[in-house]
């Protein structure tokens, strides 16, 4: 079979390198089918730095990680995300999770959340209306939304997306949470204030340490497992576990399972866990 033309020199061993380098700083493994998608995400990498073969690229990003590794990292991590994704989830949220929590803590009136793989944003301003739709406006409601790639969480914090991304969204619930743009902005819609000041956005690597303090009332991990081996989702399934209180949430990915693994978990719905008493 006659190899593809390319316009930079990309072998097998430069694809190894690359995405060891990226197992050893992400945990994430990469099968042998992403040969390709490596080398269109970082073509752009290697035509901007003025190379001609990816083992120029593999040489400059071992030497000069300071420079380029975040650049590495966000072209090579995936993205895919919308609004009140595996919508299930949400309602399960608004009718069983958030009635227990306006009990436990009626004391405080406060809720902690965390979107632990955030990507463009959906998945938090959808958590953040969810909540705002079901929670007592005089509570407090903090969501801490983290991701790799610091270019997703950019996209993020603007709350700006182009308008068929909300095309699922309901009319009432458009209307009221976010406002149309106008103009040259006519395609575009942005998600309300009360919204974006519910939410913190930060850059977080799951496979290093997790500056976080306290306790969670539910986090929400979806998506983010599948890319990792065994031993590793059951790492970071225990490391959920451990700022999660007992009786509170873990919410997963559609394609996604902790089945015979050991963590302090059981299963309540489809993709839903919640920590076990021990």
């Amino acid at each position: 079979m006659k190899e593809k033309a390319r316009e930079f020199e990309y072998t097998q061993a430069d694809f190894d390198v690359l995405r060891k380098i990226s197992n050893q700083y992400s945990g994430i493994l990469v099968p042998d089918d992403k040969f390709d998608m490596f080398y269109s995400r970082l073509s752009k990498r290697v035509r901007m730095l003025g190379f001609t073969s990816f083992k120029q690229y593999c040489h400059y990003l071992k030497h000069n990680p300071d420079t380029e590794f975040t650049e590495f990292i966000n072209a090579v991590t995936t993205n895919l995300t919308s609004f009140f994704r595996e919508n299930h989830h949400f309602e399960y949220l608004s009718k069983t999770v958030v009635p227990g929590l306006l009990k436990k803590h009626a004391g405080t009136k406060q809720i902690k959340v965390w979107s632990a793989g955030c990507s463009t944003g959906e998945e938090p301003y959808s958590l953040a209306m969810t909540l705002k739709e079901s929670v007592p406006a005089d509570w407090t409601v903090n969501i801490l939304a983290t991701d790799l790639d610091t270019n997703v969480l950019a996209i993020a914090a603007t709350g700006i997306y182009m308008a068929d991304r909300v095309t699922g969204i309901a009319e009432q619930r458009l209307k009221r949470w976010f406002q149309k743009g106008v103009g040259g902005q006519a395609n575009k819609v942005r998600v309300k204030p009360e919204l974006k000041e519910l939410i913190e956005f930060k850059q977080l690597n799951l496979m290093q340490e997790w500056p976080l303090k306290g306790y969670f009332d539910f986090i929400f991990c979806r998506n983010v497992l599948i890319y990792f081996d065994r031993e590793t989702k059951a790492m970071l399934a225990n490391r959920y576990c451990g700022l999660l209180e007992e009786g509170s949430y873990l919410f997963i990915g559609h394609s996604e399972s902790l089945h015979q693994l050991d963590t302090g978990f059981s299963l309540v719905g489809n993709t839903i866990y919640r920590k076990s008493s021990k």
